[in-house]
């Protein structure tokens, strides 16, 4: 049996080069102490803004520098436990970053309160007296829609100073999954036994040929994750108070309209996303199903079958050398310099490849300010991989043109749109693997990758965030979230989405245990916003060509500097309407109608 390798024995060239930050740890612990001694650089301007605009700008200023050089003291810390979770230094470097991430935003705080306690009508005369003030106008308008819900200023301070606290529930959740969890050991139908984690289940063992091995990967899971779920229950139960609390006290109708004003959506259209696509979807995905049933020839479809490969003799290898040619070949209709930028991701170690004890789940992409994006993926040697590397340098190739274009202030864009840049991504490079090749086995693989990705992302994800929904709701009309209330409102929204196509036992009840996007506010159904604009989007340029390109390039650069609602409409997508999103799912079923018919 294999092992998997602790994170010292990983081949250097399959890790991200840290270095790129900071050189050593002593380079990082003389800029966690240069931070805290920066403080002072925007300390200094408190009980002053009302001195005149340049008195804002220049605070304003000294607060992004600040914050750049944190992001980048946190981001170091934050990746060696993405790493390796289980090394007691990365998790105490974690601790001292998020201290000093605490105590600025406490010390900060100011900023908001002095600058909104401004006499009505002071904000809108500095900005026509200092435009280099222009620059922050955004910002500062931000800010005055946030007024209402603002609290007394020392009040601010104390929930600034206890962030690291009340961001408690998150890192329990991500250093137990990491550092604590361990699953037995599992057998294949030749009775091979093969070492088993949180990430392999999800990025190999999920998607098994061998029914078998799948199988008992998927009841091993659930007894790994069985022994923790009243743990988690009570740790997303206090996520969930902590926010039903937070959201009452700033006087939000509740905790999701307070989340969706920080992304700036309208509550219909975060209606309409769930609405839409799980009552619409559902059919398609449940022909799916019993596709799979059938092609497969299984006597009942597990929650664990329904992403096993329908033609597992098939499946395209890629090492990460020819992925390479590939994804490059997919995002050049973007033009030379995104290429550039997704060409230095690829060959300049921006991305951690391993595999290895401790490693975080899932994948994700940190565009850090001052230095690049980092990428943590976990590669298995196929076209798949290729896809989903493809899907997070999206995120890399947004991020990058943001910050070339916008100062750090303006370069972030609402949670909302974030995911489209990486669905877009990945949408080009599946076109540019279509169109290079004739093989009709090779276009319904394809087809099939694709399905997985709006599996994942429109129904994995958005059944997410109906559970979100339907959870937020009973906290706030006084039930007490447990395991047992997660479990039995997870298997209620499963039950629906697929009749008597899946059966859904403990495994999949216990689903709500999977992702750490329960502890990042109204995530996980952002996803859907994301795909709905992307598949729009990659679908005009392969119809129109270089017009819808250049559209695209301007939304990138654009970053942050305006609402979540307005890119999209940069781009050419009303996703306030319910067609964009019906369109979606049209496209999904078409995918359907492709795969159905090839087997027949």
């Amino acid at each position: 049996m294999q092992q998997r390798p602790t994170r010292k024995e990983v081949p250097e060239h399959l890790t991200w080069n840290l270095t790129d930050i900071f050189e050593s740890d002593a380079a990082w612990e003389k800029a966690l102490t240069n931070v805290l001694n920066n403080i002072s650089t925007v300390t200094k301007y408190e009980g002053r803004l009302h001195e005149g605009p340049s008195m804002l700008f220049e605070c304003l200023e000294a607060a992004e520098t600040l914050s750049k050089r944190l992001a980048q003291v946190m981001s170091y810390a934050r990746l060696k436990q993405s790493a390796d979770g289980t090394d007691p230094l990365n998790q105490e470097a974690v601790g001292r970053a998020s201290s000093v991430g605490a105590e600025i935003e406490a010390a900060t705080a100011f900023i908001r309160s002095e600058t909104l306690a401004l006499p009505d009508g002071t904000l809108e005369r500095y900005l026509d007296a200092e435009p280099r003030l222009k620059e922050f106008e955004r910002f500062i308008t931000r800010m005055l829609n946030d007024k209402p819900f603002l609290l007394h200023p020392e009040t601010e301070v104390a929930l600034a100073s206890l962030r690291e606290t009340l961001g408690a529930p998150s890192m329990i959740y991500n250093r137990s999954k990491a550092a604590d969890m361990t699953f037995r050991n599992i057998k294949d139908s030749e009775g091979k036994t093969h070492p088993m984690s949180f990430a392999l289940y999800e990025s190999v063992y999920e998607k098994a040929a061998d029914t078998a091995l799948r199988r008992d990967a998927y009841a091993s899971f659930t007894e790994g994750l069985t022994a923790y779920q009243n743990t988690y229950g009570a740790t997303w139960g206090t996520e969930v108070r902590k926010n039903v609390v937070l959201a009452k006290l700033r006087g939000f109708q509740s905790a999701a309209h307070m989340f969706l004003h920080d992304q700036e959506v309208d509550f219909e259209v975060y209606n309409n996303l769930h609405d839409i696509i799980l009552a619409e979807l559902a059919p398609h995905m449940r022909r799916y199903a019993k596709l799979r049933k059938e092609v497969l020839g299984l006597d009942k479809l597990l929650y664990c079958d329904i992403e096993a490969p329908l033609d597992p003799d098939y499946s395209p290898p890629a090492t990460f050398e020819s992925a390479k040619e590939i994804i490059l070949g997919g995002v050049s209709v973007l033009g030379d310099e995104y290429k550039e930028i997704i060409d230095t991701a690829l060959n300049n170690r921006w991305i951690d490849l391993a595999d290895n004890i401790g490693k975080s789940t899932g994948a994700f992409c940190n565009s850090l300010p001052g230095v690049h994006p980092y990428i943590l993926v976990t590669w298995t040697d196929d076209m798949r991989s290729a896809l989903l590397l493809s899907h997070e340098l999206g995120h890399a190739g947004h991020g990058v043109l943001a910050q070339r274009n916008q100062r750090l202030t303006n370069a972030r864009t609402s949670m909302f749109f974030v995911e489209a840049p990486s669905t877009i991504n990945e949408l080009l490079v599946g076109n540019y693997i279509k169109s290079q090749t004739t093989d009709t086995r090779m276009e319904r693989w394809l087809a099939m990758q694709l399905l997985m990705t709006y599996h994942h992302n429109f129904v994995r994800h958005l059944i997410e965030g109906e559970l979100q929904r339907r959870i937020y709701h009973l906290a706030e009309d006084g039930h007490t979230i447990t395991a047992t209330t997660l479990s039995k409102v997870q298997g209620e929204i499963l039950e629906e989405f697929w009749e008597d196509t899946v059966e859904i036992d403990e495994g999949a009840r216990l689903t709500w245990m999977r992702q750490p996007h329960y502890y990042m506010g109204l995530y996980p159904y952002t996803y859907s916003a994301g795909l709905t604009i992307g598949t729009a989007v990659a679908q005009a340029i392969l119809e129109e060509g270089q017009p819808i390109v250049d559209r695209w390039l301007d939304v990138l650069k654009a970053g942050g500097t305006k609402s979540p609602m307005e890119l999209a409409l940069m781009a050419g997508v009303d996703i306030s309407k319910p067609e964009p999103i019906k369109k979606a799912v049209d496209y999904v079923g078409s995918l359907v109608d492709l795969v159905v018919e090839s087997f027949q």
